[in-house]
């Protein structure tokens, strides 16, 4: 099994974590992130739409991060982490439709400013937009994480909270006044409790 992308990307991370929470080895090879790009030709027979990361696994090529995991999820038969139910499946699937749609739109621009230090991401009012969307989305979580007690999607841990988690942490990361959010805090504490989330969350870059 092969992951293409560097292993400071988020999504690269989720895959990362995905397979030690599985136990699978892999061998990862850079892409992107200034190392090699992902508009050389080579990468473009990997993923046509030229991101990462891309998973190689027995003969097939796999893109969209939370796909991956999903994928690698099911391959194993792991129902723990994504049910085979539907119904149960659709509660931990949502969550991980939202991450990468809704909560990612709200931090790419306050992100890209204060950590990326991007210089054209520096427009204060759009910095200030951005970051007040990012807390508002975490205290939709906040309020999720009191009810349910544990995870996003209920007392189990899921593939819901490998994606979840990293965006949380991401926010914990911004470098500007937050709320304190109880919740979230000690949700952040169980993820440490995990090995994959202190390897490629915690201590894996933003």
């Amino acid at each position: 099994m092969k992951i293409h992308g560097y292993a400071g990307s988020i999504n690269v991370r989720k895959v990362l974590w995905t397979c030690m929470e599985l136990g699978l080895p892999f061998e990862r090879i850079d892409w992107g992130g200034g190392t090699r790009s992902v508009t050389d030709p080579d990468f473009l027979k990997l993923n046509p739409v030229g991101m990462i990361p891309v998973l190689e696994d027995a003969g097939q090529l796999f893109w969209e991060s939370n796909s991956i995991v999903r994928y690698l999820a099911a391959r194993e038969g792991r129902d723990d982490l994504l049910p085979f139910a539907p119904a149960e499946r659709a509660q931990v699937e949502k969550w991980m439709d939202w991450q990468v749609s809704d909560f990612n739109n709200t931090w790419r621009y306050v992100f890209q400013a204060t950590v990326r230090k991007n210089p054209n991401f520096q427009d204060e009012q759009q910095i200030a937009v951005s970051w007040n969307a990012f807390c508002s989305a975490v205290q939709v979580l906040d309020r999720e994480f009191a009810r349910t007690g544990a995870y996003i999607a209920g007392p189990a841990f899921t593939c819901a909270d490998i994606v979840i988690g990293l965006s949380v942490h991401r926010w914990r990361s911004i470098p500007l006044e937050r709320p304190h959010l109880q919740a979230i805090e000690r949700y952040y504490d169980r993820l440490c409790e995990r090995e994959g989330f202190r390897v490629y969350g915690r201590d894996g870059g933003l």
